[in-house]
């Protein structure tokens, strides 16, 4: 962009305080911290509650800006720069903004909804710029200082605009209208984003039309509370010729209907109905959220007339978007920042200044690849974006790409590489120590291999899973089988603790019969995972019931109320037998049918088509205290007595299952058609004699941070709780109770194992940190520590703690990363 400034003197309104020359502008800029701002800058300085930018005008004079939008000029800076005095900057920005859009006359698409706008932007330019030259919002800019500043980034070459609104209560939308002015509207899903903006949930959605108020096309998903906004809103706003384009999976009067989804591994097969041809659409994802933003991709494919087959080509290869410029350890004291899947003009303007004000060394570095999209011929961008590397002060940059490679020249202190291979082949000499890292590359080039190779790999707390000890404790407990027994294993609770999707993968590689998991959201993380075992799902939820049927999974039933509200949903859906669990109460007393309700239940599932009795199951309460033999006896007999009952009257055949894991061991006359291993899979039997044959699978481990000699009379922690009776060499570990660690482990209950020796916890165990005795351990800093694993055992802690050692186990915080290892 080039503006003559004396033209925005009717669009702001301003008096004019300056000089009476023309002069000419080409960066806007609201940041002063940017160090892209120089003679060729209009600063608008933006007022808000809790920063004032008209603070740093002196600054700016003395770095070259000599032209300010400002609400009033500080007496310290007059005569020394041009100014347009108004009243009111945010609104100055915005209304040049709309001037500036009002310049180009090509298709804009605006999109607004409360999910989905900007991986919708990212996948449509994606889509379609093989065939458009486009200008889009940069990241999420998608507020009231955002989307002006998007659309100020637009150029003559650039032939289609995708630009995201977003807003958080009434009177916001209307601003953003004038600014963008779509031709096609793109409404995405409405979620609860910002719900205290708003009266109700009509409010939000009328709010968020006022986008589309001279839009040709409205492109939605068709319900009929938006239905009724739109008759509303088209009655308020007519616009002749208007086009509402929709989609659904279940009104067949929309536009494009969902025919069926069906989910393999982690892609999806949509059929769908379009001018009444039918269609199969695969699309590379698995959730819900990715399927329907996808599907509003299409609509507008479709209304810009692409063929099917060129929207299954590109659809396929479609990817996850990564939203936000990620900061990383690096290695040899670097630090990165991750951008690896996005490469456009505007976006590395943002990115460099993040890089600014994130640098962790004085040293900046820039790898970046092929820029596209840009709206300028190669000569013109590769000048800018060298200005913007020199106006950055980076101190080398790294081009990856054929382009950037042939403008090699204009880039001082560089290394350039045709390609990703050959960067990674020369990367050992490339010498990357004590920098800042801005990784900025196009997705085509997969600068996450780069990211990989220079990201840190060391981390000070981690929960090693072994996969080999999961592969023993699985077959010691099938030993106890019979041949034709199945077995499912509990992976409730992120696998007790020790990560749910990769030991699932295993199971199903070692081909377990059924999965267990707590709450359907459990399950749907494994389904997306791209697990295909059946999963059941103990403790449904009835408000999660659509997701059980959408995402395959097995609800466990327990009432005759979870029953029919089940049976409703799934006769809304046209199922047939569909699989349910059914859960008896023997005597646990927690959940299922009891023996006064089971004929009402019977009566119930007689006749009905919907579902399908999966399984009968019960819980015993005492299986693994023989103290309490006779009681498992009569629940085992009671099971028998209320599952035999159901198969008789309902003349079914299911899976029965009563044992969990010590009900494996201390009764095996009880192992019917299938059994539930939970705890024992992950090496923690009650029984002393069977421990000795389980492996440990998990091991917590972190190191030592530093250590210090108090001298007697001294205290550690928190409270002064442990005063040294002598002097004591004290070894301070990055592990606490945010961590799980319990404070009842600390004041010398509780060890840790370093070099093969016991150091006791001295004082309270910290949030973040915990205080160990290693007087008798020669150690240093960074010494590896054993939390828990061979010792302490999670059985030693939960005796010391009176608890049990499910409940170690699944404390361990998820901050805490999960390594893998055979």
């Amino acid at each position: 962009m080039s503006i003559n400034l004396k033209s925005l003197i009717p669009v702001f309104n301003a008096e004019w305080i300056g000089s009476d020359s023309d002069i000419f502008v080409d960066h806007i800029s609201i940041d002063s911290r940017s160090l892209q701002n120089g003679s060729k800058t209009l600063f608008i300085a933006l007022s808000g509650v809790n920063n004032d930018a008209h603070l740093y005008i002196s600054e700016l004079i003395e770095k070259g800006v000599q032209n300010f939008v400002v609400q009033d000029i500080p007496e310290n800076v007059k005569g020394k720069a041009n100014f347009f005095l108004v009243k009111n900057t945010l609104k100055a920005l915005q209304e040049l903004a709309g001037y500036y859009r009002d310049l180009f006359d090509f298709p804009i698409i605006g999109l607004t909804g409360s999910n989905g706008k900007t991986i919708v932007k990212e996948w449509l330019n994606f889509l379609l710029s093989p065939d458009y030259n486009i200008i889009r919002s940069p990241k999420s800019y998608n507020s009231q200082v955002g989307v002006p500043l998007s659309v100020i980034a637009i150029n003559e070459k650039h032939n289609l605009g995708i630009f995201e609104a977003g807003i958080s209560t009434v009177n916001e939308m209307i601003n953003l209208e004038k600014i963008i002015k779509p031709n096609i509207g793109v409404l995405t899903s409405i979620g609860s984003a910002h719900d205290e903006g708003f009266e109700n949930l009509t409010q939000k959605i009328k709010e968020k039309l006022l986008l589309f108020k001279k839009s040709a096309v409205i492109i939605y998903q068709k319900n009929e509370l938006v239905d009724q906004c739109l008759l509303d809103f088209s009655a308020e706003f007519p616009l002749q010729n208007r086009t509402l384009f929709s989609w659904s999976f279940t009104d067949a009067s929309a536009d494009v209907f969902i025919l069926m989804k069906e989910t393999k591994n982690d892609s999806t097969v949509i059929k769908y109905q379009y001018k009444d041809e039918v269609f199969n659409l695969e699309i590379p994802f698995s959730d819900s959220a990715s399927i329907e933003n996808t599907i509003s991709c299409l609509l507008v494919l479709l209304r810009f007339n692409y063929d099917f087959e060129v929207i299954q080509n590109r659809v396929k290869l479609l990817y996850p978007v990564e939203m936000r410029l990620e900061v990383k350890n690096g290695i040899h004291n670097c630090s990165l920042i991750d951008d690896s899947y996005s490469s456009d003009f505007q976006s590395l303007k943002i990115a460099l200044d993040f890089l600014e004000s994130q640098k962790k060394n004085a040293s900046k570095a820039v790898i970046l690849s092929d820029i596209f999209q840009s709206g300028f011929s190669n000569e013109e961008l590769y000048s800018k974006v060298a200005q913007l590397i020199s106006d950055n002060k980076i101190n080398r940059v790294i081009g990856i790409g054929t382009t950037i490679l042939s403008f090699a020249d204009k880039f001082p202190n560089s290394t350039m590489f045709q390609n990703t291979a050959a960067f990674i082949a020369e990367i050992e000499n490339l010498n990357f120590n004590n920098e800042t890292i801005l990784i900025k590359g196009a997705r085509s080039f997969q600068f996450e291999e780069i990211v990989s190779l220079l990201e840190e790999k060391t981390h000070e707390t981690v929960l090693e899973i072994n996969l080999d000890a999961i592969n023993h404790n699985l077959n010691y407990f099938k030993s106890k089988l019979a041949d034709d027994v199945k077995i499912m294993v509990m992976v409730k609770a992120f696998g007790y603790g020790n990560g749910g999707l990769e030991i699932a993968k295993l199971l199903e590689h070692n081909k377990v019969n059924y999965l267990g998991v707590a709450f359907a959201d459990e399950g749907i993380s494994l389904k997306n995972g791209g697990i295909k075992l059946p999963i059941m799902v103990l403790n449904p939820e009835s408000t999660s019931f659509p997701s059980i049927i959408q995402y395959k999974l097995e609800p466990e039933i327990y009432s005759i109320k979870g029953l029919n509200a089940f049976l409703k949903i799934a006769r809304e859906k046209n199922l047939k037998d569909f699989p349910i669990h059914i859960k008896v109460d023997t005597g646990m007393h927690r959940l299922g049918f009891e023996d006064n309700t089971i004929d009402e239940l019977i009566a119930t599932l007689k006749g009905n088509s919907t579902v399908r009795v999966q399984s009968i199951l019960s819980h015993l309460a005492t299986s693994d205290d023989m103290n309490h033999y006779d009681f498992v006896i009569q629940q085992i007999n009671l099971f028998e007595k209320l599952s035999s009952k159901l198969m008789t009257e309902l003349n079914i055949n299911p899976i029965r299952h009563i044992l969990n894991t010590s009900g494996i061991s201390n009764f095996p006359d009880a192992q019917y058609n299938m059994v539930r291993l939970g705890i024992g899979l992950y090496g923690v039997s009650n029984d002393p004699s069977e421990q000795k044959y389980l492996e440990n699978v998990g091991t917590l481990k972190s190191i030592i941070s530093q250590v210090r000699t108090i001298p007697t009379g001294d205290s550690v922690g928190y409270g002064r709780r442990f005063m040294a009776e002598k002097e004591t060499k004290i070894a301070t570990i990055p592990i606490g109770y945010a961590d799980g660690i319990s404070r009842l482990w600390g004041n010398q209950v509780g060890f840790v194992t370093i070099k093969n020796q016991k150091a006791y916890i001295v004082g309270s165990v910290c949030m973040d940190m915990l205080m160990v005795d290693v007087s008798h351990i020669d150690c240093k800093e960074g010494d590896s520590v054993i939390i828990f694993g061979e010792s302490p055992t999670v059985i030693e802690m939960a005796e010391a703690l009176k608890t049990i050692p499910y409940e170690i186990m699944t404390s361990i915080s998820q901050r805490v990363k999960r390594v893998f290892f055979r």
